[in-house]
């Protein structure tokens, strides 16, 4: 997959949208990862040297297109100063004429900060008038939210309509890391996923029976395979809806004589706390009240060893309940055994990169740590993601 670059086109006295995925956790007003923002730092680094005149947007939490106090921008402004160690100018709006002032007023090597994109119901609808105006406001766009390319929204899709646009360095990096993947990988292939829900994973697993060698299924999401096996899977998170899709899988990699590992011995409690009394047992001991937290010690030396023996893992979704000490082990040992290994390693989803930060990993323990975990799946399924699209040669 070509893109169209930023590398290579003059942005001196430019003026330069550039859509990031700031989207970074926040809890009481303080930042807690920013994985995010050091992300885009490179792309934002270039434009600066190459003179150019910087406006950033980019989206923030869940405001359904209501402006509230607590997702506004402004901790952004303040952490990309410290950062860049220069000045960032805010702007409470996107759209506004005072913002179409501060944009035109902008110099050489200077940096404006747009609100929150989604305080605007036009955005998520992929308004064209608000597009417009958002184009209005520089002479071409970069898109370096990957995060985001999944979404076609007015600033990752629509103004791209009515601006010259280009990839940053960090969408470039995305792409090109993914593309490998289903390309030429390093054999043999061993995908990892946990988390909750099926319905996220089961489109990479599908695609995945022609990729890899082997799978590895953790977290709730093993708990709906497990069902679907025939297992009693206890008071433990599970999609009873989804058993016939987890079954139908399972018999296609039957078929393809894939490795499918599910988890041979299980952490359960009867309730979810650091104080928790936690058991290891085989599956056919769950029952009643258990509650199923996380992989057994047995199954973390048999995915150890899958992992071992990987050319390329990609890992996505944690395999317990990985928050609580009684229940993190399997998340711990996996993330260990990645980082360990000579595998190319690729790691998204963002409890995946929680997870790593909380045992002491950084993002040069792994080949490549992705920003986007939506986009990083919908990618490697092979679906069109919208706002990617309108980036290729």
């Amino acid at each position: 997959m070509q893109l169209r670059s930023i590398k290579g086109v003059d942005l001196s006295g430019k003026r330069v949208l550039l859509r990031a995925d700031l989207n970074v956790p926040l809890k009481s007003g303080k930042i807690q990862d920013d994985t995010r923002i050091q992300a885009v730092l490179p792309t934002v680094k270039h434009c600066l040297e190459q003179g150019a005149k910087l406006i950033i947007m980019t989206h923030l939490g869940r405001p359904k297109g209501k402006h509230l106090e607590a997702l506004k921008t402004d901790v952004i402004a303040e952490a990309l100063e410290e950062r860049l160690n220069c000045a960032v100018s805010k702007v409470d709006g996107c759209v506004e004429d005072f913002v179409t002032e501060a944009a035109a007023s902008l110099g050489n090597g200077e940096i404006l900060l747009l609100e929150n994109t989604r305080f605007y119901p036009e955005e998520k609808k992929n308004d064209a008038a608000f597009a417009e105006k958002l184009a209005s406001l520089a002479d071409l766009y970069v898109n370096d939210a990957f995060g985001a390319v999944h979404r076609a929204h007015a600033s990752t899709h629509g103004v791209t309509q009515y601006l010259p646009s280009y990839a940053g360095l960090l969408m470039e990096r995305e792409v090109e890391v993914l593309a490998k993947v289903l390309e030429s990988p390093r054999k043999p292939v061993c995908l990892i996923v946990g988390g909750a829900k099926i319905d996220t994973k089961i489109g990479v697993l599908k695609r995945f029976l022609e990729l890899a060698d082997s799978f590895l299924i953790g977290g709730a999401l093993a708990n709906t395979f497990l069902a679907a096996e025939g297992f009693d899977v206890g008071d433990s998170l599970y999609q009873e809806d989804k058993i016939e899709i987890a079954r139908d899988f399972l018999l296609s990699a039957e078929r393809k004589r894939e490795f499918v590992y599910l988890p041979l011995d299980l952490i359960v409690a009867d309730e979810i706390s650091n104080d928790a009394l936690a058991l290891d047992i085989k599956p056919e001991g769950v029952e009643g009240a258990m509650k199923i937290l996380d992989i057994g010690t047995l199954s973390i030396d048999v995915f150890k060893r899958a992992i071992a023996e990987a050319g390329t893992v990609i890992w996505n979704g944690p395999m317990g309940l990985y928050e609580f000490t009684p229940f993190e082990a399997g998340t711990r040992e996996i993330a260990k055994a990645i980082a360990e290994s000579n595998a190319d390693s690729i790691v998204g989803g963002g409890d995946s990169i929680d997870a790593l930060k909380k045992f002491g990993h950084s993002e040069k323990d792994f080949t490549h740590v992705s920003t986007g975990g939506g986009a990083m799946l919908e990618l490697l399924e092979g679906k069109m993601l919208p706002a990617l699209e309108v980036l290729k040669r």
